[in-house]
């Protein structure tokens, strides 16, 4: 199981980063899973393990989502991350968006 679920990365320019990105991941078999207007989803079928989206679409200038097996580590983890001195940008849940 991978450490990271997903990135995301927060740019001025999603078309220039989207054409960057897909021409340096391509030799590595990684393309265009998905996009939007101002997003876009970079890897291989099935992952979209990364995330460019337009400044201020993200909360962050970079967006990390561990991986997890069940939802009761996902809650093990937002509580050791909050006694750590983490700081709350959204409760454990489903994002369907």
């Amino acid at each position: 199981m991978p450490v990271f679920d997903h990135l995301g990365l927060s740019v001025p320019d999603v078309a220039k980063s989207k054409a960057f990105y897909l021409k340096a991941l391509a030799p590595l078999g990684i393309g265009l899973v998905t996009n939007g207007g101002s997003w876009c989803l970079i890897g291989r079928v099935g992952d979209g393990n990364l995330w460019i989206a337009r400044y201020g679409t993200l909360t962050a200038p970079i967006h990390i989502a561990f991986a997890a097996k069940t939802r009761a580590e996902v809650r093990a983890f937002y509580d050791a991350a909050i006694a750590a001195g983490g700081a709350d940008n959204g409760k454990p849940g489903l994002r369907p968006q």
